[in-house]
């Protein structure tokens, strides 16, 4: 499956606390794991509706792997019974799902290591399984009809998780299930993050991304986009930024404002963001409240120039920082390939080929960028000192995102498998 769809192989300091999932898993990565427990890399492989669990560095060798659709038999039958749900489970498959159901988008382990909490885009739902036994725990069905990005809090005892039909943001403990809270958000709600002291969630919307409307002069078609950042007690609305202003500021009117994976410098006065249909990241100085640079990553020439051909309005997808501060990583999804560039000059090391990487995340010991390749089933490591691939490991059918988190020691598998 993977070499058939493999194509051509060749993401001030305003009186709040600005720190989001880059520098926090960065400095967990650079922690002990605690006692009885060993840190792992998990990916979703959202075609599969499984999860492998990798060694978070050195070969990335597989572990084990789950099933996060236990229940698939009781969900479907709860679509097919209702019309409106069989709608919007058909619309997934066939817009962002590219024919395929999306089971498995996103994902963090409980403080204890003993379960794993998913967000299922085609079920609207997010669940949490159990990792010795395969069972799940809990189900939370959001509000509208797609789950998509998460985050956990800081101490790992909260999740929260965007309904993207509903522009809605909830909040649940990690534990039970149960909903904390909820805030309203713009558009399309997409990647959250809370704050390195837990005081605050960051969202980030992205508009409509499936219809083919996607020349610069339709832009006004994808919806209102920007920057919800809320109290993580209250779920009150603290900021909104909108990067519409800020990319006319410097000079950019035909851009989208659609802000993609993103990710803060180590001492969060920088935000490093990609936007829907560019080739390439934009700096962004938080105090000064402005563009301060871009930059612009190769095109691969074998790279159709219809944008109506890049998935879900994304050129390159996935963006992550080492933990020194000093290098990026970035996916350039339909270019396949993936970079490290150096922070200061921004000037961007060997280009490292992969089939569609669709996000960049730090391995456990903070030496490497690990990317996962989409269109080839595999995860791929970066070294962020050469920018030159250290390690492939084949995983399952289209991984997407990639999380650090923790299993029992001698976990290997449900039911010890």
């Amino acid at each position: 499956m993977a070499a058939s769809r493999t194509r051509h192989l060749c993401s001030v300091a305003v009186a709040l606390s600005l720190a989001v999932a880059g520098p926090a898993a960065a400095a967990s990565a650079r922690t002990a794991a605690p006692d009885g427990l060993r840190e792992v890399l998990f990916v979703g492989n959202n075609w599969d509706g499984t999860a492998d669990v990798i060694r978070s560095s050195g070969d990335y060798a597989r572990i084990g792997r789950i099933s996060v659709v236990p229940d698939k038999d009781a969900r479907m039958a709860e679509i097919n019974a209702d019309p409106i749900k069989w709608i919007y489970f058909q619309a997934i498959r066939n817009s962002v799902g590219e024919g395929h159901d999306q089971f498995a988008d996103d994902m963090y382990s409980t403080p204890d290591g003993r379960s794993v909490v998913v967000s299922r885009p085609s079920f609207a739902d997010v669940v949490s399984i159990d990792l010795a036994s395969g069972a799940v725990n809990w189900r939370f069905p959001v509000a509208g009809y797609r789950a998509d990005h998460m985050a956990v809090s800081p101490d790992g005892t909260r999740v929260a998780v965007s309904a993207s039909t509903a522009n809605t943001v909830h909040v649940l403990d990690i534990a039970t299930g149960r909903q904390l809270g909820s805030f309203k958000t713009g558009d399309k709600p997409h990647e959250n993050v809370f704050s390195k002291d837990g005081r605050y969630i960051w969202n980030m919307s992205i508009g409509e991304v499936n219809t083919d409307l996607d020349g610069p002069g339709w832009d006004w078609t994808k919806g209102d986009r920007h920057l919800t950042v809320v109290d993580a007690t209250t779920f009150r609305q603290a900021k909104v930024i909108d990067m519409r202003q800020r990319l006319d500021a410097y000079g950019l009117k035909d851009f989208s404002d659609a802000v993609r994976p993103a990710v803060f410098s180590p001492d969060e006065s920088t935000l490093y963001f990609q936007v829907s249909f560019f080739n390439g990241f934009f700096e962004y100085d938080v105090a000064a409240d402005k563009i301060t640079r871009m930059k612009t990553l190769p095109k691969n020439p074998a790279t159709s120039e219809d944008r109506t051909t890049w998935v879900n309005d994304s050129r390159h997808h996935g963006i992550s920082m080492n933990p020194a501060g000093t290098k990026l990583c970035v996916a350039g999804t339909m270019d396949d390939y993936a970079a490290v560039v150096d922070r200061a000059s921004l000037q961007e090391g060997p280009l490292v080929w992969a089939a569609k990487p669709y996000w960049a995340t730090v391995s456990g010991d903070g030496k490497d960028c690990v990317v996962s390749e989409s269109g080839a089933d595999q995860v791929t490591a970066i070294d962020f000192a050469t920018g030159r691939k250290v390690a492939s490991v084949a995983v399952g059918d289209h991984p997407q995102r990639v999380r650090l988190g923790h299993v029992r020691a001698d976990w290997t598998g449900p039911g010890g498998s």
